[in-house]
C-alpha cells in the first residue's frame, strides 16, 4: 500500500480522498527540520502548500519517493530539476484557485468604480459624506482585460456578465477563439489602454511583461479611468501608478500583489484611491478544499495506476526510450521554438506530419515538445507535460499524421501552424541519426542547423538583397557564422537563414526590414546542441 505523508496544513478532505483510495496517509503538518529529515525516507508520495520546502538535504533523504504534490500553482519550494533527474513526478493544481481569483478582481472593480473602501472607512469614522463617494455605473463601461487564459477568460465572462463591452489583449488567442468569447481582440496593450475604461491585469511575471503596465501604458489610459492587478507584482509599475493616481489621471487603483511582498510598506498605501488587499486571490474556502481534493485525486491516480496529470517536470523515460528520442526531442522542441519566434501567436491550428523512421517512435513526446517550443516564449510553466494542455485551453487545433515513407528523408517531422498571420512551415530531419537539421521553410528547401542565433527573411528573387543584408550586418559589427539560401522558382521568391554570432538589435531587424526587394525578417535564439 503507497503511503503519502501531507507535510502541510491543507483541507481535511485530502486525507478523505487518499483513504477512499486505499491509501495509507499521514497529516503531519508544522514539523521541525530534524523530525521531517527523521521521516521523510518512510513515504512514497508527499504533499506540500508552501511552508515546507522540498530541496537539499531533505530531498535527498527522500528515498522513496515517486511523486511530490504541490495543492498550488507556484513550486518555487520543489527542486523540481532534482526531483527530474531522480525521476520523481512534481504535480501542482493550476484550476484550484481560478474562479476565486477572478472573482477577487472582479470584486476590486466594482469596489473601485463605486468607492467602497473609501466610503466605509469614512462612515466607521462617523462621517455622512455622501457627496463626496459618487461612483461610476458599470453598466455600457469599456472593460479591458489582458491576458485571456484560465482567469483572464472567466473575468471577460463575469465582466461581460455586468453588461461591459469587454477587450481583450492576448497575443495567444486567435480571433477565432476571441469571437468564440463574445470579445473584442486587439493587437497591443497600448490601444487597449487607449480604448477601455477599466484595465484588469491576468498574465505570469515574464521578462516579457515586467513592468508592462509603465508610465506610457498608464498615460495613454483614459482621464478617470481605473487600473486593476491580481496577477503578479511587477507588471505594473508602481512608481508610474502612484503618479497616476497623486495626479488624478486616473481614477482609482485595486491590487492585491505587490514588487515587494509581504508588502508591509509602500509608498501606494498613501492614496485614498488606491484600495490594497495582501494577496488573497486564492483565500477562499472553496479554493483551498479545491486545490486540496485535486492534489490528493492526482496523486493517487499516479500511485495507483500511474496516471500523470498536471506536471510540471517531464516524466521519466527508460534509458533506451531517451536514447532513442533524445535527438527527435531536440529537434522537435527547436522546430517549434523557431515558429513561435518567427510568427506572432494567435495561433488556431497546429499539425504535425511523422515520415519514415518519425512515424514509427513514440510521438506523443514529440508533440509534446513541439507545443513546448511553439508556446514557451510568452507563456509561463510551460512545459513537455502541460503544453498540450494549455495549447487546448487556447483553442488551438492540434493534429497528427504518420507515413512510413517520406520523399527525400529517411526520417522526417513536418511542423505547420495557422493563425492571425496565416500559415507557417518548417521540416526538419536528422542526419546520421543524431544530428537535427532544418530542410524547408515555408515549402522552401534550405538546410540549417537548429542551433544558436538565426535571423530568417524572405525577400523577391532580385539582384543585390544578400549584399544589402551583409552591408547591415558589417556596420552593426555582426559576424556571420553561417548562411543559407532557398528559392522558389515559381513565385520569384527567396528565403534565407543567416546564423550571427551575436544577437541582432531590433535597429539592426528594421534596418533590414526596410532594404529593397525584402518582405519579411524574423530572429530566433535556438540555443547550443
Amino acid at each position: 500500500m503507497p503511503k503519502v505523508w501531507i507535510a502541510d496544513k491543507m483541507s481535511s478532505r485530502a486525507i478523505e480522498v487518499f483513504k477512499a483510495r486505499n491509501i495509507e496517509v499521514d497529516y503531519k503538518p508544522g514539523l521541525s527540520d530534524e523530525e521531517k529529515l527523521s521521516i521523510v525516507g518512510d513515504y512514497d508520495a508527499i504533499a506540500v502548500r508552501s511552508s515546507t520546502t522540498l530541496k537539499g538535504e531533505l530531498l535527498e533523504a527522500a528515498k522513496r519517493v515517486k511523486v511530490i504534490g504541490r495543492a498550488g500553482i507556484g513550486v518555487d519550494n520543489v527542486d523540481v530539476e532534482g526531483c527530474s533527474r531522480r525521476g520523481i513526478v512534481v504535480m501542482n493544481t493550476p484550476f484550484g484557485n481560478t474562479i476565486t481569483t477572478a472573482e477577487l478582481a472582479v470584486a476590486h472593480i466594482v469596489a473601485a468604480a463605486r468607492m467602497i473602501p473609501q466610503a466605509s472607512e469614512s462612515t466607521k469614522a462617523g462621517k455622512w459624506e455622501k457627496s463626496r463617494f459618487m461612483g461610476m455605473e458599470l453598466t455600457g463601461k469599456k472593460a479591458g482585460v489582458i491576458g485571456a487564459g484560465n482567469i483572464g477568460a472567466i473575468v471577460c465572462d463575469r465582466l461581460k456578465g455586468l453588461h461591459m463591452s469587454v477587450f481583450v489583449y492576448d497575443p495567444f488567442i486567435s480571433d477565432e477563439r476571441a469571437s468564440a468569447m463574445g470579445v473584442t481582440k486587439v493587437e497591443t496593450v497600448a490601444e487597449l489602454a487607449e480604448t477601455v475604461d477599466i484595465l484588469t491585469i491576468h498574465v505570469p511575471l515574464l521578462a516579457a511583461t515586467r513592468n508592462l503596465i509603465n508610465a506610457d501604458i498608464i498615460g495613454r489610459m483614459k482621464k478617470g479611468s481605473i487600473l486593476v492587478n491580481c496577477a503578479r507584482g511587477g507588471i505594473v509599475d508602481e512608481d508610474a501608478l502612484y503618479d497616476a493616481c497623486a495626479s488624478g489621471h486616473l481614477r482609482a487603483a485595486a491590487l492585491d500583489v505587490f514588487a515587494t511582498e509581504p508588502a508591509r510598506e509602500n509608498r501606494l498605501f498613501e492614496l485614498d484611491n488606491i484600495s490594497c488587499t495582501p494577496h488573497i486571490g486564492a483565500s477562499t474556502n472553496e479554493a483551498q478544499e479545491n486545490v486540496a481534493v485535486q492534489v490528493a485525486e492526482q496523486m493517487a491516480d499516479y500511485l495507483l495506476s500511474g496516471v500523470v496529470s498536471n506536471a510540471v517536470n517531464v516524466p521519466s523515460l527508460t534509458q533506451e526510450e531517451q536514447r532513442l528520442l533524445a535527438p527527435y526531442l531536440l529537434l522537435a522542441e527547436r522546430m517549434g521554438s523557431f515558429i513561435g519566434q518567427t510568427m506572432k501567436p494567435g495561433y488556431s491550428r497546429v499539425k504535425v506530419s511523422f515520415e519514415g523512421k518519425a512515424a514509427s517512435i513514440n510521438r506523443k513526446p514529440l508533440i509534446n515538445v513541439i507545443l513546448q517550443g511553439l508556446l514557451s516564449q510568452s507563456m509561463e510553466e510551460v512545459n513537455a507535460v502541460n503544453a498540450g494542455m494549455l495549447a487546448k485551453d487556447r483553442g488551438i487545433d492540434i493534429s497528427e499524421t504518420g507515413s512510413d515513407s517520406s520523399d527525400h528523408f529517411a526520417t522526417l517531422i513536418k511542423l505547420e501552424v495557422e493563425g492571425d498571420e496565416g500559415v507557417r512551415t518548417v521540416s526538419g530531419t536528422l542526419f546520421d541519426e543524431r544530428r537535427p537539421r532544418l530542410v524547408n521553410i515555408d515549402t522552401c528547401e534550405v538546410e540549417i542547423a537548429p542551433v544558436g542565433n538565426l535571423i530568417f527573411f524572405q525577400n523577391e528573387d532580385k539582384p543585390g538583397v544578400i549584399a544589402s543584408i551583409g552591408a547591415v550586418l558589417a556596420d552593426a559589427g555582426i559576424n556571420i557564422g553561417d548562411f543559407r539560401l532557398g528559392r522558389r522558382e515559381d513565385t520569384g521568391s527567396a528565403v534565407a537563414l543567416i546564423q550571427v554570432d551575436t544577437p541582432p538589435s531590433q535597429d539592426v531587424l528594421d534596418r533590414m526590414s526596410e532594404l529593397r526587394h525584402v518582405l519579411e525578417v524574423r530572429y530566433a535564439e535556438l540555443g547550443d546542441m
